[in-house]
């Protein structure tokens, strides 16, 4: 007996729909003044990413997990993995800014420097990786505690 196709409560299908039409109204606005600079930049980020990035963080990535296997601490990866994940985000998003490459156009926008941004993104990444080194350490001494006694 075959199964009927459930798409979904009204509510579900008029969530998609306003959505669909968010999206559709959104992409008219973005491509009113330069869809082919758009649809560039867009063809490009996908390629840069798929050709450049996606390579360089695996074998980042690899090396963390290879180092940390190596030294029989495989679950520690995690520590590494998120705070490097949230970093390297914030580092794309705001890569403009922070590399200075648009600090003109920036301070005719809205009449700040840009001069902070760099710093800001090393003092974030500092307190990722601290914030993330800090819960290993407790978690590691809170697992010594709960060990039981070694036989000798």
């Amino acid at each position: 007996m075959p199964r009927s196709l459930s798409l979904g409560s009204p509510f579900q299908l008029l969530l998609l729909a306003c959505s669909f039409a968010l999206a559709a109204y959104a992409g008219v606005r973005l491509l009113a003044g330069d869809w082919f600079g758009v649809a560039l930049w867009i063809v490009g980020a996908a390629l840069v990413h798929d050709l450049v990035l996606l390579p360089l963080y695996t074998v980042a990535d690899r090396a963390v997990t290879g180092g940390l296997g190596a030294a029989g601490r495989r679950g520690w990866t995690l520590y590494v993995r998120v705070p490097a994940l949230l970093s390297g985000l914030l580092l794309l998003v705001w890569f403009p800014l922070i590399s200075g490459m648009v600090d003109r156009r920036y301070r005719s926008a809205t009449g700040l420097s840009s001069d902070g941004f760099l710093t800001r993104w090393l003092l974030i990444t500092a307190v990722l990786f601290g914030g993330s080194a800090v819960l290993l350490a407790w978690r590691v001494r809170r697992a010594a505690k709960h060990r039981p006694p070694a036989d000798h």
